[in-house]
């Protein structure tokens, strides 16, 4: 296939098996770079365009990768019943930019029932009510969403919607569990501390009731942009 000179509209990609050592062998999903928000300040030092994750992301993006929503969809739905997937190695929720496509996300997550997806986004919900409606609508249905902040100050905002499990970055040498400033309680990622832990046998960020924070220490070729972001 000729490698197209513009990014495609929204395209997707499931792994049935990952590679990664941090997931473990859970399927893990990509969606093209049009699917994030252009909110986000840590698109320029996204973990996501350095490495081997990068040039997957690419191809997804170009379209020489991957497939249209409606065979994603049919990929989730032939998982197992109580698969743990993870979606989005790379890539948002459905919907270019800072926009939720409200339809595709309700789409999705009638796709996974029975199976047990878990993702994290940066589409903008705190002056973005219908962001916040369906990502809410999201958790309440079986697909979880972590809400993704870019600091300790900003999980508290986000916790304080009540629309889903909050995750954020800490910096890189974090290595003990805490409290943010508003008094909810942080865990940094297991696999931090015992990198034996994958998402495979850990499944905390799947807990859409969690009554905690997830906390993942910068990490990474960008880190050091992070850091100055």
């Amino acid at each position: 296939m000729a490698t197209p000179s513009l990014p495609q509209p929204e395209s997707f990609h499931l792994t049935k098996i990952s590679g990664n050592r941090k997931t473990g062998p859970i399927p893990v999903s990509t969606s093209s770079a049009a699917t994030c928000p252009e909110s986000c300040p840590l698109r320029a030092a996204c973990y996501a365009r350095f490495g081997p994750l990068s040039l997957h992301w690419s191809q997804v993006t170009f379209g020489q990768r991957g497939y249209s929503f409606e065979k994603f969809l049919e990929e989730i739905r032939s998982l197992p019943d109580g698969q743990l997937w993870r979606h989005n190695e790379a890539g948002d929720l459905p919907g270019e930019g800072d926009q939720i496509d409200v339809s595709k996300l309700r789409a999705l997550v009638q796709a996974n029932r029975g199976k047990r997806g878990f993702t994290y986004t940066h589409k903008p919900v705190l002056d973005n009510p219908q962001n916040a409606v369906a990502i809410k609508c999201a958790n309440q249905n079986g697909f979880t969403v972590n809400l993704s902040a870019d600091s300790i100050e900003q999980a508290d905002q986000l916790v304080s919607l009540g629309i889903g499990p909050v995750a954020t970055v800490l910096p890189e040498d974090t290595r003990k569990n805490s409290h943010t400033p508003a008094g909810n309680g942080l865990i940094v990622c297991p696999n931090t501390i015992n990198k034996k832990m994958t998402c495979s046998i850990c499944g905390l960020c799947q807990r859409h009731r969690r009554s905690f924070i997830i906390g993942f220490p910068l990490h990474g070729p960008g880190k050091r942009q992070f850091e100055i972001i």
